[in-house]
């Protein structure tokens, strides 16, 4: 067995399990509420590498259930990547945009100052930093807008909304890169075999798709793509209140995963059009 992934529902993680050298391991495996039974596992799989794709997601839900976020998208990842060090083998652990607070339009870079927002951007944060200090192999990948054609996403709920109703109001000044979660599979394997190669490559990178846009500009793209006749009127973040405040500027600079891994950044209106035939449509 080559590549360990905890998670196995998940949008990234129903992905990498179509490769055949990966094994998926589900909560029922292993549970990221219990950090120890996650370093248990890497050591009883014995794998060339691990690959986190599983986290605490519910962004709102988050600001009530701060402490059981911290547990999985904190306290889990530090027990992975401890045990990673010890084994001397590479750790790639999933991020987000939502490290940032989201001021000005320029590109966030890597080492940019982070801020979170709120609760989930705060626990994803902290996994960040103690995978950093476990001082093995590492990558945090962190990237934006995820989308494919399982799981809860903005496209699916997008040609959901979009075959009941003749117009919809979406947010239009909250701008980043969609990225599809087939793309970001692939992005976690090529640095995983590249940091087996040369473990000096460690580091934090972004990954996102291009170009950069509104979620109401990518919804008139969803819509364009899918063939469904629906108008779409941009809206302020203020007229579609939330529990936890979002980044009004999610871009992200990519330029350092181009260099280390030959990565380039996809056009995420090709990658929209595969995860439409999937669906048929």
């Amino acid at each position: 067995m080559t590549v360990l992934v905890f998670g196995r529902t998940g949008q990234v993680a129903t992905e990498l399990a179509q490769h055949a050298d990966v094994v998926c391991l589900g909560r029922d495996e292993a549970d990221l509420g219990d950090p120890a039974a996650c370093a248990a596992a890497i050591k009883s799989h014995a794998p060339r590498v691990v690959i986190n794709a599983a986290a605490y997601t519910a962004v709102d839900r988050a600001e009530e259930e701060e402490v059981l976020a911290r547990v999985v998208n904190g306290d889990a990842p530090a027990a992975m990547a401890q045990a990673c060090a010890d084994l001397g083998i590479p750790f790639v652990t999933i991020s987000t945009d939502y490290v940032f607070d989201g001021q000005g339009s320029a590109p966030w870079q890597p080492d940019g100052a982070t801020g979170p927002l709120g609760a989930y951007g705060r626990t994803k944060l902290a996994g960040e930093d103690a995978v950093r200090a476990a001082g093995g192999t590492f990558a945090i990948l962190r990237t934006s807008w995820v989308f494919s054609a399982h799981g809860n996403n903005f496209v699916k709920t997008m040609l959901r909304l979009g075959s009941e109703r003749d117009s919809l109001s979406i947010v239009g000044d909250q701008i980043g890169g969609p990225t599809a979660a087939g793309d970001i599979a692939a992005a976690c394997l090529r640095i995983a075999e590249s940091l087996q190669n040369d473990p000096t490559t460690s580091g934090t990178y972004h990954f996102s798709g291009a170009p950069d846009v509104s979620w109401a500009q990518f919804a008139t793209e969803i819509f364009k793509q899918a063939g469904i006749t629906c108008d779409v009127t941009p809206i302020p973040s203020s007229d579609y209140p939330t529990p936890a405040a979002r980044p009004f500027n999610s871009r992200m600079d990519c330029t350092s995963t181009q260099t280390a891994f030959a990565i380039s950044r996809p056009d995420w209106r090709v990658s929209l059009a595969g995860v439409l035939a999937d669906f048929g449509g």
